[in-house]
């Protein structure tokens, strides 16, 4: 058979029974696999999910063959999809069994750090971030093309060991969807993909976060209860008290008036008669 004939159509039914012998035989084989399988015909539902999914039809690029992409990835074709720092790499059933690898540039560090910037302060918390719960802002910075977080074609390098001359072939397609309903399940994935550390924009807030300012008694409320060793970074020295002495209010020792030391009285000898 040549590079450039047709292979033979596989059925929908014939493409999923072969799909599942193959995964079988690899995972009787020691091989552990993460196979892309959609409970509804929804390819992804979730922020991070639907975003890498927008943000693939969002170029001329790829839309002539992202459509039977989403075909294989709905029937279960691909039986085994693996996400590393800048690597995807996947098992897509089709005629045969096929081995899809695609790797991705590591966000420019300029445009990471520019990111970080802007957002700082806007992300407090990760489980905000991974369930993308953050202002309609932020959220449209992530997904902005040249100055968000997500991918442009450029920065992808598409490889499958089918006989498809083009460079995106729906097995190729259908795994780019898959990276789509992954992170679904597991948004910090995207960041491992993009090679940079999510808890940086945690960090980045807290470093932007402005000091209260402190006047008249705010000290006292503010320390009050506080661990003074774990704010200072000092040992402070403790005495132990009894309970009792503890619990004396500090003013109401300092109203008490110190004793006065007694005087012993002189001793005065009696007056005696002179002699006559």
């Amino acid at each position: 058979m040549s590079w450039y004939s047709f292979r033979p159509y596989v059925s929908v039914a014939e493409r999923h029974r072969k799909a599942q012998a193959a995964a079988k035989k690899m995972s009787k084989k020691g091989h552990s696999l993460a196979p892309i399988s959609l409970a509804t015909k929804k390819i992804a539902s979730t922020f991070w999910g639907k975003a890498w999914c927008d943000n693939l039809e969002a170029y001329s690029d790829y839309e002539n063959r992202l459509p039977r992409g989403r075909t294989y990835v709905r029937n279960g074709s691909v039986i085994d999809l693996q996400i590393s720092t800048g690597k995807v790499e996947a098992l897509v059933q089709g005629s045969s069994l096929y081995r899809v690898s695609i790797e991705f540039s590591s966000l420019v560090p300029k445009r990471w750090k520019e990111f970080k910037a802007r957002s700082a302060g806007k992300v407090t918390n990760l489980l905000d971030l991974l369930q993308g719960r953050l202002s309609k802002e932020i959220l449209a910075d992530i997904t902005a093309q040249d100055t968000g977080l997500f991918p442009a074609p450029k920065e992808i390098k598409l490889g499958c060991s089918c006989p498809d001359w083009a460079d995106m072939c729906k097995h190729v397609a259908a795994v780019l969807y898959g990276v789509g309903a992954r992170l679904d399940e597991k948004p910090e994935l995207f960041f491992t993909l993009r090679g940079v550390d999510m808890q940086e924009l945690i960090t980045a807030a807290s470093t932007s976060a402005t000091t209260p300012v402190i006047a008249g008694n705010a000290v006292d409320t503010a320390l009050e209860g506080a661990d003074l060793t774990e704010i200072f970074g000092v040992e402070l020295e403790t005495t132990e008290a009894a309970p009792s002495t503890v619990a004396k209010p500090v003013l109401a020792l300092a109203r008490k008036s110190p004793r006065k030391k007694s005087v012993p009285a002189k001793k005065i000898k009696p007056k005696t008669r002179a002699s006559k």
